[in-house]
């Protein structure tokens, strides 16, 4: 692997291509417009719970300043500068949307995180990386975006060290009923006015959050995706919803 980019450097260019398909071409196309305010909106939309998740998540990864760590779907790089920050591990940060990796590139060197952290534009469905090349690997927000959730999951498997960590963040859907109308309120009416007030962009992604974390919920509830888990090589798995059932981190250790 190459040595981590001085801050004059630019990702990676494109690594193994995978077909391509509407599910993953539409992410593509949602993310272009966002990286200038990802991390503010991000923040504000979930009344400051996502900066929160994603540092519950970090947590799971163990502190060692000598691990090498994948971030799958790192968009603007947030949670690989927290990997950073919390274990002191270089991180290889990946995404397949070239305007959030510009965005991260910038908002890293600004940190001066960016001798720790190199970016590279890629698929998490075909990763460029042999067999056990990570310590560990965090992906958040990746699920909801691919056709083959097993295949997937799998592949992310496989490019972690035996003993190794893998952390998930995802947005869920609360089960307290009263809690899910105000949730289904606020996805499906708040979060798109609030976004077609910012700019285009936002509005189409506030249209499609809501009924894309509720469609992703009722082909994957919780269950079913730790037994995916588990079929991929990812043993001890744990889940942890949080903020009144807001969002959910998984997480497990790659089986030796």
């Amino acid at each position: 692997m190459a040595s981590p980019p001085t801050a004059a450097a630019r990702y990676a260019p494109a690594v193994p291509e995978v077909a391509a398909s509407p599910r993953v071409e539409h992410a593509k196309r949602l993310f272009a417009g966002l990286p200038g305010s990802y991390d503010r909106m991000g923040a504000l939309l979930s009344f400051g719970q996502d900066p929160r998740w994603r540092r519950f998540m970090v947590s799971r990864l163990p502190a060692d300043p000598s691990a090498r760590l994948l971030d799958v779907a790192t968009g603007t790089g947030m949670v690989a500068r927290e990997a950073v920050r919390r274990t002191g591990a270089s991180v290889v940060a990946l995404d397949l949307t070239e305007e959030m990796l510009r965005g991260g590139v910038s908002e890293t060197a600004a940190e001066g995180l960016d001798g720790r952290v190199r970016f590279l534009l890629g698929d998490g469905r075909r990763l460029p990386f042999a067999d056990g090349s990570f310590d560990g690997l965090t992906f958040t927000y990746l699920m909801r975006y691919v056709d083959d959730v097993e295949t997937t999951l799998a592949e992310l498997a496989r490019v972690v060290k035996g003993g190794g960590i893998l952390a998930n963040l995802e947005f869920h859907v609360p089960a307290n009923p009263a809690l899910k109308a105000l949730w289904l309120l606020y996805t499906r009416a708040v979060i798109p006015a609030f976004g077609r007030v910012v700019s285009r962009s936002w509005y189409e992604v506030g249209r499609f959050l809501g009924p894309s974390i509720s469609s992703f919920y009722e082909r994957w509830p919780l269950e079913r995706q730790l037994s995916a888990w588990r079929a991929a090589g990812v043993g001890d798995v744990r889940a942890r919803v949080m903020s009144a059932g807001g969002g959910m981190v998984i997480w497990g250790t790659k089986d030796g």
